[in-house]
């Protein structure tokens, strides 16, 4: 159990636009921050930072919190693990008791894997460093490949023993459980109920979450034997899923945003000798194909990236295939080729660092040059495969999901193919008519260079209420809106103009009822701190336990539009206000409309009731409480009607 005051200390410390930052690229737009959402696939950034207010909120997806949410749902963790993340962020000691083995079995089995898999790697790496066969073996693999003891430190490289149960028979002596080893795949069970090391023999490459935190490994035999596999990987597990994994992203992630651009290459190796090279912006996609989750992955921190592939056929066809995903996600892409029988691992090793990085500058190009070219240099001069070229390279662009990038391309295709641009767009429309046919959807088409209009898209907002919600549901939400933006405002046009804006609202609403339970619950918690003098902040209701509490609280804190800075113009003499400005309609206005609404609620139900009631002395006094009514609603729409919202 953590202590409150710790707790407290953590939050204080823990900043929103650092610990979202760490897993997004975020750009400054007016006063808040924006960029891809982490939490579901998006071309166009709606995924907002408020670094004053301390949340995050997806205007796509609708996901939104504070510091500790964003990790809990970013990592899968429970609300203590997120808060010892961030402690170990922030330098923040977190006192805790040791845990026995059975207590760590007991925990659930998702962190139950991750203790396992992390433990593994300890073992391999000290079975490196700090045995006879693993430094005879393991080290000196890695010492004759050229890496030097900083990289193998950094990247936490290791080495398992030949030994069939070696690290078996090191975990249960350590009191951890088959079952956790064998769903990590550490171990594999046989048919005949025995177990044997998954990467016995094999010098180990673990492969971390954007935390750090190992998920998995990859281990490469050194055995000459071709019916052994060079590499074997973990299999996939609660925690690992190599689709949704990029070798390297944990080491790379400061490096591709400082750079503004993503190196991808193939295996663990090339990464290796990237870093040591000082090139550490660069992922690998571990051996496997190039899939859209590695991509997106790569989209939160980049919108450019490089493709270094082995100059080979193998190569070649990886990076063409690479590239139409890659383009078909909105990301900009560059491609490099090694010459034959290089890789960037070899290249690195073979004529250095400085010379690698030259090859770099010297040889990427841009997709449409590169893609152009490979094909037309098997196409000849024959104009069957020509055409066929053509019509390969125009589906590229027709993956591009921006209208104005893909035009750029086909101005560059025209010129690369002298082919008139026309017949360009004439051909890229036909295929983007029939993906969107495929799709069943309607396309936005390319304009040709004589025809600029278009129709333009729109999107409907996404997290507010919807059209047709309860008036009586957004009246409320209205008011607790004012009391998280508000509420510790002084009301400086009351005569005791010490008094803030929250207790003079309440005050106002204390003959209310409010039908929205969560509505309720932020009043009552507002009322319980008022009663002690104090006001509550926006974190206690942001971070709160209850989650439809803290939901309510980011929906209504986030700001989706912010006003442009043009529109305040001194020179022009324009001026725009804020509703800041002007707080007392504000207050008063919400209070009476609310009123209303509750008052004609009960004029309703009056009139309803008369049309069944039979006693006359009844229905007397029913119509005297209605006109009643009747006037309070007329009065209140009399004050209504003075307050001015500019």
């Amino acid at each position: 159990m953590i202590k409150q005051e710790v707790i407290d200390k953590i939050i204080d410390a823990a900043r929103i636009e650092e610990v979202v930052g760490d897993f997004v690229d975020l750009k400054k737009r007016g006063t808040s921050l924006i960029g891809l959402c982490p939490f579901h696939n998006e071309k166009t950034p709606s995924f907002n930072v408020s670094v004053s207010k301390g949340i995050y909120k997806c205007f796509g997806c609708g996901a939104g919190g504070d510091s500790v949410r964003f990790v809990m749902e970013h990592e899968k963790y429970s609300y203590p693990e997120a808060l010892k993340y961030l402690a170990q962020k922030y330098h923040i000691e977190v006192e805790e008791s040791e845990r026995t083995p059975e207590q760590l079995i007991a925990q659930n089995k998702r962190e139950s894997l991750f203790i396992v898999t992390n433990w593994a790697g300890k073992f391999f790496k000290e079975t490196l460093w700090d045995t006879e066969e693993g430094r005879a073996i393991g080290l000196n693999y890695f010492k004759e490949r050229g890496y030097r003891e900083d990289i193998i430190q950094k990247f936490e490289l290791g080495y398992s023993p030949e030994a069939w149960t070696a690290l078996y028979t090191k975990a249960r002596a350590e009191g951890y459980n088959d079952e956790f080893l064998e769903a990590t795949g550490l171990v594999i069970r046989k048919d005949d109920g025995s177990v044997y090391d998954r990467f016995r023999g094999r010098v180990m490459f673990p492969i971390h979450n954007l935390t750090g935190r190992i998920l998995g490994f990859g281990g490469r035999t050194l055995k000459t034997d071709k019916k052994t596999p060079k590499y074997v990987n973990s299999p996939e597990s609660e925690v690992y899923h190599k689709s949704d994994v990029l070798y390297g992203l944990y080491f790379a992630k400061k490096p591709i945003l400082d750079a503004d651009n993503c190196y991808l290459v193939e295996g663990y190796a090339d990464v290796l000798s990237m870093h040591q090279a000082g090139v550490e912006n660069v992922v690998a996609s571990s051996g496997t194909s190039l899939t859209s989750g590695q991509i997106r992955l790569i989209a939160r921190y980049t919108k450019n990236v490089t493709i270094l592939y082995d100059g080979d056929e193998a190569g070649i066809k990886a990076s063409l295939r690479g590239t139409d995903m890659l383009l078909e996600e909105g990301l900009n892409v560059k491609v490099l080729l090694f010459p034959d029988g290089n890789d960037p691992d070899s290249y690195v090793q073979r004529f250095g660092s400085a010379a690698f990085k030259n090859y770099i500058a010297e040889h990427q190009r841009d997709f449409i040059f590169y893609k152009t070219q490979v094909l037309l240099r098997d196409a000849g001069n024959d104009p069957v495969k020509r055409a066929a070229v053509i019509h390969d390279v125009v589906d590229s662009i027709a993956l591009i999901p921006d209208a104005i990038k893909a035009s750029v391309f086909v101005r560059e295709c025209s010129t690369l193919l002298d082919i008139e641009e026309r017949i360009l767009i004439a051909e890229l429309n036909k295929i983007r008519i029939s993906q969107a046919r495929k799709a069943d959807r309607k396309p936005e088409p390319l304009a040709t260079p004589a025809d600029t209009s278009g129709p333009s898209p729109k999107m409907a907002p996404i997290g507010e209420p919807e059209m047709g919600a309860s008036s009586d549901v957004l009246q409320e939400r209205e008011i607790i809106r004012i009391l998280l933006h508000y509420g510790d405002k002084l009301a400086a046009w009351e005569v005791d103009s010490d008094i803030p804006i929250a207790p003079l609202l309440l005050s106002g609403l204390s003959d209310l009822s409010f039908d929205d339970p969560v509505c309720l619950a932020v009043i009552n918690i507002y009322k319980d701190y008022i009663a002690h003098n104090e006001l509550p902040e926006e974190r206690v209701f942001v971070g709160h336990a209850d989650r439809r509490i803290a939901d309510l609280a980011v929906d209504l804190l986030a700001t989706k539009y912010s006003l442009s800075p043009n529109w305040n113009d001194e020179k022009r003499k324009i001026y725009v206000s804020h509703e800041s400005e002007r707080l007392e309609d504000l207050v008063y206005g919400a209070i009476y409309r609310i009123k209303k609404r509750k008052v004609e609620q009960q004029i309703y139900r009056i009139r309803e009731e008369l049309k069944i009631e039979t006693d006359s002395a009844n229905m007397e006094l029913m119509l005297a409480n209605y006109q009643k009514l009747k006037d309070i609603s007329k009065l209140i729409a009399d004050k209504l009607g003075t307050i001015v919202i500019k």
